[in-house]
């Protein structure tokens, strides 16, 4: 397959997930440090780009031994996947021991994982408290996507367009962190998961990452074939 065609289809898709797992993650920004919000508490960029990170420094361990592209893709999503199980672990023992609060939804009254009633655990004037079920599983399935879509973009960066490592992950990040930004903006604030009504405002945010992704894997191509990478 043409070099260019490989690394636009990957670039893209990378972007795409990058964008569905940033709108899965559960968000609660200043609020979650009060414990008045659902969510983790910081941004959701900030969020996003450690999970991404993690899962970039997996994906080029395993890129080191193999170049088969499922596998280094995987083993992004599993980096990612663990950095946000443990953040949210993390942040739902200080909410619980820490603030002595009950994680539960500000979205919903019954949770849609294990059907648990919610509404008579969150506080008057709050918008819910920690990462309840539901949204640790939404957050889950986010890290996997966006750790599979970053390490994706790594690879074709890598393999396709023979970029040095180094080189390879500040790019894969660059366009990760684009993509990652319009997905925050597209949300504006806080989002529990796939279970909160931001999570309908999607197809904008997929069609503008789809978009930029696609910008961004030509010019990943013009620069390779300028620096005499390709061919």
């Amino acid at each position: 397959m043409d070099p260019i065609l490989l690394i636009v289809v990957c670039v893209l898709a990378g972007g795409v997930l990058a964008s569905l797992g940033v709108h899965l993650l559960p968000v609660g920004g200043a609020p979650a440090a009060m414990a008045t919000a659902t969510g983790v508490a910081t941004g959701t960029v900030m969020l996003m780009l450690g999970a991404a990170m993690c899962g970039l420094f997996t994906a080029a361990s395993v890129a080191t031994y193999t170049s088969n592209i499922l596998l280094v893709s995987l083993s992004g999503a599993v980096g990612s996947w663990l950095m946000m199980g443990v953040t949210m672990l993390l942040a739902n023992l200080l909410y619980v021991f820490g603030a002595g609060v009950v994680p539960v939804s500000g979205r919903v009254d019954v949770d849609p994982i294990t059907g648990q009633s919610q509404k008579e655990y969150k506080t008057p004037q709050c918008d819910g408290h920690g990462v309840p079920n539901v949204s640790y599983i939404s957050g889950m399935i986010g890290a996997l996507l966006g750790g599979f879509g970053g390490a994706l973009m790594y690879f074709a960066l890598l393999e396709y367009a023979n970029f040095e490592p180094t080189m390879a992950g500040v790019a894969a990040m660059a366009i990760f962190v684009a993509n990652a930004i319009i997905a925050a903006y597209n949300i504006g604030g806080t989002i529990e998961g796939f279970h909160d009504p931001k999570f309908k405002r999607l197809p904008k945010a997929i069609l503008t990452c789809a978009i930029i992704s696609l910008l961004s894997g030509v010019l990943v191509w013009v620069v390779a074939n300028m620096g005499g990478l390709i061919g």
